[in-house]
């Protein structure tokens, strides 16, 4: 029996040594259309070698945080327990918010299993140069390498990481990688997603797609690589006078707010649930309201128990809030905005992917985005976490091994 044990360990270790390295990079806000204004030569070859998605559809809400770790858990946010970049737990009295890093390393509000996780349980190291949920405090659910997120850390920098990553002895090099830019989000929120300083943006990664393939080369991977450009959202332009200000419409109601902006959980006070929810009913315009145990299936938002009783959608393009949170978006002057519902093309983003694994020169219509993990675990062939909601059959057919 000992024998047959050393040689299924040696054959596995054969098998995961040989399966091609894979990166998963990150272009926040990188809407599904930035690559038709002729600005992305870098990410076109990279479509011409490999595959190209006519959209990725992120899941709702379509925030950062929630579907970077839909992204990497192929689970809905109700699921996974990232359900906004801001939100309360009534048990324990915390408030997550992204911005604050103790409870963004707080583990425990990470339900799923990343797939790093899911990696390292059978054998590939994984390293991650920023990615939500990758600097938990927990270490066996963190990637054996990893950073912490730092927002102003040159993106040139991030892609010289990777590659002092991936020139470690083989024993200790990862296979599995990722790495974030916001620089679309950023500027498609301050400028609008048809300004010119958001086209600078669109350009900007383009070069940084084109510096790791410049790079990879460098060090004789490129042909070993799978390099796989998602995007967690889209963008839409908004404008400060598309507001619905709900303090001005429930008056003198006492209800606690979390994640203003283009949704809201609200929470009336006990007892004062169906007054709350009928004010906002009947003066339904722009938004949607709905309790908590009447949201339409198709959200698949509001099964968790981090749900507030009432929850509200504004519609595309509009914000909601209380008068303060107004007076600081009009300060703002924000030109554009996500977070809207996820059927919007607006807010669709990109999927292109090259590299051995992949098809070459293969276009696909829109997929979704809680299916990459069950592709990730098809390109290492690897077991697929219980529970989640990916579907591997919906994605593995852009795998040249189908």
């Amino acid at each position: 029996m000992t024998k047959i044990f050393y040689f299924l360990l040696l054959s596995q270790a054969i098998i995961f040594s040989q399966a091609p390295y894979t990166i998963l990079i990150s272009f926040d806000g990188f809407r599904h259309d930035y690559m038709n204004r002729g600005l992305t030569p870098n990410l076109q070859k990279v479509a011409d070698n490999g595959v190209k998605a006519l959209s990725l559809m992120p899941v709702y809400p379509t925030k950062t945080f929630p579907n970077h770790t839909s992204i990497i858990t192929g689970m809905y946010p109700e699921n996974h327990g990232i359900i906004a970049n801001t939100f309360y737990d009534p048990v324990t009295n915390k408030t997550y918010k992204i911005s604050d890093s103790i409870q963004v390393r707080e583990s425990r509000w990470y339900k799923g299993e990343a797939f790093w996780e899911t990696a390292q349980r059978n054998g590939i190291i994984a390293a991650s140069f920023f990615w939500p949920g990758s600097e938990v405090n927990l270490e066996y659910r963190r990637p054996r390498y990893f950073k912490d997120y730092d927002h102003y850390l040159p993106y040139k920098l991030r892609v010289d990481g990777l590659i002092e990553w991936l020139k470690l002895p083989q024993k200790d090099r990862p296979r599995f990688l990722t790495v974030y830019f916001d620089a679309t989000d950023t500027y498609g929120q301050n400028f609008g997603p048809n300004s010119d300083s958001l086209n600078y943006a669109v350009n900007l990664l383009d070069g940084m797609a084109g510096y790791l393939m410049d790079k990879l080369a460098e060090i004789n991977l490129i042909d070993s690589t799978n390099l796989i450009f998602v995007t967690d959202h889209g963008m839409t332009e908004i404008s400060s006078d598309k507001y619905v200000n709900i303090e001005e419409i429930l008056g003198d109601e006492k209800v606690a707010y979390w994640n203003w902006s283009t949704f809201c959980l609200i929470q009336p006070e006990k007892g004062r649930l169906d007054e709350v929810y009928n004010k906002l009913k009947s003066n339904e315009k722009h938004y949607k309201v709905y309790k908590k145990s009447e949201v339409p299936d198709f959200y698949h938002f509001s099964s968790s128990p981090l749900f507030s009783d009432l929850i509200l959608f504004t519609d595309l393009g509009w914000e909601a809030g209380d008068t303060k949170a107004q007076k600081r978006f009009q300060e703002w002057n924000a030109k554009g905005n996500h977070g809207y519902e996820n059927g919007e093309l607006d807010m669709h983003g990109l999927f292109v992917a090259m590299g051995p694994s992949f098809r070459k020169n293969y276009k696909t219509g829109t997929l979704r985005n809680i299916d990459i993990y069950p592709l990730l675990c098809e390109i290492f062939d690897i077991p697929v976490r219980n529970g989640i909601d990916g579907k591997g059959e919906r994605i593995r057919f852009i795998l040249n091994k189908y």
